[in-house]
């Protein structure tokens, strides 16, 4: 396998006036070709900030960043929004669909700014939709008619529509009851094992168990497995001590 991410030292500081705030710290992720992995960390630990600069939705303040061998932190930014337009897919909680289009017409709109021919929009369309696992009936019908497992699925065609080298999903089944999260993470898993590269982000345990590989993030820093065997040993003393 090769390395589709592969992130070094990897920070991201904000500054209002003379405060400047650390969000990332040095973060460094390598994410091989075909993984499903899952970044987990509680609210605030810094987790969407990473999915934010590893989407090309933001630049890090220092640190180097690899998508596939090319250095994007090195980018301009109409450079980073053609590879956000053709290398990578997202998938977000609230789904993002266009309410009054059609389900096609909402998968089909990444393709709009692509050198992909008109003629062959449609039927890119219909292979991402049937590859996340949507009926063809429903293809006609407006976002806003579908529940909300079936928007999630048109949220995955229309991040599959380009053929990314990696999709992000960022707390895809937030929105979501169990049942119907467990059948979109079924279309996730579906997916890698057909060879897409996913990154879930989520603070839900549960959901990260369908990845390959979970990293863990805190304040800024990705955790070492000794690190997280620490702090589950001390939060595990702490409710014994609670409960004695």
């Amino acid at each position: 396998m090769s390395a589709v991410i592969d992130a070094k030292g990897i920070w991201r500081i904000y500054e209002t006036g003379s405060v400047r705030t650390p969000v990332l710290k040095g973060v460094s992720l390598c994410i091989q070709r075909g993984e499903f992995v899952a970044v987990m960390g509680p609210s605030g630990s810094g987790k969407s900030t990473l999915m934010n600069i590893l989407g090309c939705l933001d630049k890090p303040t220092a640190g180097t960043y690899l998508l596939e061998g090319l250095d994007v932190s090195t980018l301009s930014d109409d450079d980073l929004a053609l590879i956000r337009a053709t290398r990578i897919g997202f998938v977000f909680q609230s789904f993002n669909l266009l309410p009054r289009a059609t389900v096609l017409r909402n998968v089909m709109l990444p393709l709009l700014y692509t050198d992909v021919p008109v003629r062959e929009r449609e039927p890119r369309a219909w292979r991402a939709l049937l590859s996340a696992g949507l009926d063809e009936s429903l293809f006609s019908h407006r976002s806003n008619e579908l529940s909300g497992g079936q928007m999630q699925r048109v949220a995955i065609a229309r991040a599959l529509v380009n053929d990314p080298a990696i999709i992000f999903a960022d707390e895809p089944t937030g929105n979501l009851d169990s049942a119907t999260g467990e059948m979109v993470m079924k279309t996730f898993r579906h997916l890698q094992q057909a060879g897409k590269t996913i990154v879930l982000i989520t603070h839900d345990p549960e959901v990260a168990a369908w990845a390959d590989r979970t990293v863990h993030i805190r304040d800024g820093h990705l955790l070492t497995d000794e690190q997280e065997r620490a702090l589950e040993a001390a939060s595990v003393a702490k409710a014994e001590e609670a409960i004695s």
